[in-house]
């Protein structure tokens, strides 16, 4: 079955050349090709999740190990585990329901995506595809760092053309940060190959570490760590996320989110803990403190947002953070507490940022205050699913953003030995407490945009004042002329200037879930579900895994 790493990877590349090779006989089949071959990836994800040995989680399984640069001794070395398993099967089916977006929505209108270089976005996305899983699939360091940097063009670009107005500012400013942080992985990772003489993941991991001094392990682990933080992102590394965030289009931001901000995360659980655990352990207290920082920093920085994609963002910031802080425990509850947060937020922040672009869609802004709030009244199923996604994303039980959160402040409650466990108590006190921060800012929000009775706000002339922002007019018999343009009720909503008002409108009822939307948030929605029922179906996964993973530590 060695085949089926290799098809994952063929299939987005070959569709990606025959683009550039055949554009003309394809440029009639645009709003289908990528929606097939995505489709054709996501079916060879289900088919690996399908004949994968599940009593063998800890074993690399699909091995594909053939010579690359005979040379150096690098090597093609592919292979996947219950680590690994679940990021790949998240990302075939995020990239799906990316193209089922595009391919059959509203996506298709002019102006929109698909009718700005739709070669291009295709060839885009379908290379990013190949970046995104070849990290997860690889078992080769120099072979990881190649998808690893692989995704950055293909980002770039995807925000750079395709983004908001501030689209070239973020784009630039997300690949400079992602690079320099590349650099120093890469002095990391060149550090492991000189002291340990290869790059087979698979063999630097059973050996634990060996051969390294204490001292080498910790300068790797370090500037290993620095370069996969960034990528996190990990506070005070994470300034480049929102802004990219906020200026992506939908498809990139969900993707942004859902997969690549993994990909820094399996890092350490591929390569730094197992390969380096003298490194790990030294540096475990402070990427701990790093996390609650984040963790924090992220829930207030969200309570200070206006625009709904931008509080999303942050909102990134403090879930990765108690993905870190979860590493940063060395324990197998805190480890599996991390990749089950991994995969839920790539779930639910997926699906928050598809319901965003949808909000976005019909009021023209994202901004919260001018939404207006009522949204549960004037679009109740689009409401209802932002709601089930916010609560989700707080944390709530029975859903899947409860048990990784959950698990990682569990794990610091106990970290592993020669770890202090004071000051770890510490860091779980802090987590909780940017847990309640996280459910406050989701609140606020939802009190803002789905609550409440529907708002409209008017254009006021520049300069011009205006004490009361909203005025009420009373109900007026049918016909008649009502010379009073606005309402006057109760606003909580920040008080903004003249200049900052903008009309907004409700959008007609009719407006609400669309076929295309219905079809690529239902399996988000459903997953969410399942694995917050039963997280058993994943933890079960990854545990043999771990256990593995922290050989080296016990």
């Amino acid at each position: 079955m060695g085949w089926v790493p290799v098809g994952l990877l063929a299939v987005p590349l070959l569709g990606a050349l025959a683009l550039v090779l055949a554009p003309q006989a394809l440029r009639p089949a645009l709003r289908t090709y990528g929606l097939v071959l995505s489709g054709v990836t996501l079916a060879l994800a289900t088919l690996l999740v399908g004949t994968f040995d599940y009593g063998q989680a800890a074993r690399q399984q699909f091995e594909v190990d053939i010579p690359w640069i005979p040379g150096l001794g690098l090597r093609f070395h592919l292979g996947v585990d219950g680590i690994s398993l679940p990021l790949i099967a998240l990302t075939a089916l995020l990239t799906f329901l990316c193209f089922v977006y595009l391919s059959w929505g509203s996506a298709r209108a002019p102006g929109q995506l698909m009718s700005a270089r739709p070669r291009a976005l295709v060839f885009t996305l379908l290379v990013l595809e190949v970046g995104m899983i070849g990290t997860f699939l690889a078992l080769d360091l120099l072979l990881f760092f190649v998808f690893f940097e692989i995704v950055l063009i293909p980002m770039y670009f995807l925000i750079g053309i395709w983004g908001g107005e501030g689209r070239r500012a973020a784009s630039i400013k997300f690949i400079l940060y992602t690079l320099l942080g590349s650099v120093v992985m890469l002095l990391g990772l060149l550090l492991i190959w000189a002291q340990a003489g290869t790059l087979d993941i698979e063999a630097l991991s059973a050996a634990h570490g060996s051969g390294m001094a204490r001292s080498v392990q910790i300068l790797a682990f370090v500037a290993i760590g620095i370069g996969l933080a960034v990528k996190t992102p990990m506070w005070p590394l994470h300034t480049w996320l929102p802004d990219a965030h906020t200026e992506a289009p939908t498809v990139g931001s969900v993707l942004l989110a859902g997969v690549l901000l993994k990909m820094g995360t399996y890092g350490f659980a591929r390569i730094a803990i197992p390969i380096l655990p003298e490194g790990a352990v030294a540096v475990a207290p402070w990427l701990g403190a790093f996390a609650v920082v984040g963790i924090v920093y992220g829930a207030l920085a969200c309570l200070a947002q206006r625009d709904l994609k931008r509080m999303i963002a942050y909102s990134s910031v403090g879930h990765m953070g108690f993905v870190l802080l979860g590493f940063a425990t060395l324990t197998p509850a805190g480890i599996n507490g991390a990749l089950f947060a991994n995969v839920a937020h790539g779930l639910i922040t997926g699906l928050l940022f598809f319901l965003a672009g949808a909000v976005k869609e019909r009021y023209h802004t994202a901004d919260m205050p001018s939404l207006g709030g009522g949204m549960l009244a004037t679009l109740p199923r689009l409401g209802s699913v932002l709601t089930y996604a916010s609560i989700a994303s707080l944390g709530l039980p029975g859903l899947a953003g409860f048990w990784g959160e959950m698990l990682a402040l569990y794990g610091a409650y106990q970290p592993a030995n020669g770890l202090p466990r004071g000051l770890f108590l510490a860091y779980m006190v802090i987590g909780g407490l940017g847990a309640v921060l996280t459910a406050a800012y989701f609140l606020v929000m939802l009190s803002r945009v789905t609550h409440g009775r529907p708002q409209r706000t008017v254009d006021l002339p520049t300069g011009a004042a205006d004490d009361r922002l909203v005025r009420e007019t009373p109900d007026l018999p049918s016909g008649a002329a009502d010379d009073r343009l606005v309402r006057e009720t109760p606003d909580e909503r920040p008080v903004v200037s003249a200049k900052e008002t903008t009309a907004v409108l409700e959008p007609p009822a009719a407006d609400d879930i669309r076929t295309y939307e219905l079809l690529a948030w239902t399996p988000l929605v459903a997953l969410i579900l399942l694995f917050g029922l039963w997280p058993g179906l994943l933890l079960s996964l990854t545990t043999p895994a771990v256990q593995t993973l922290l050989g080296a530590l016990s």
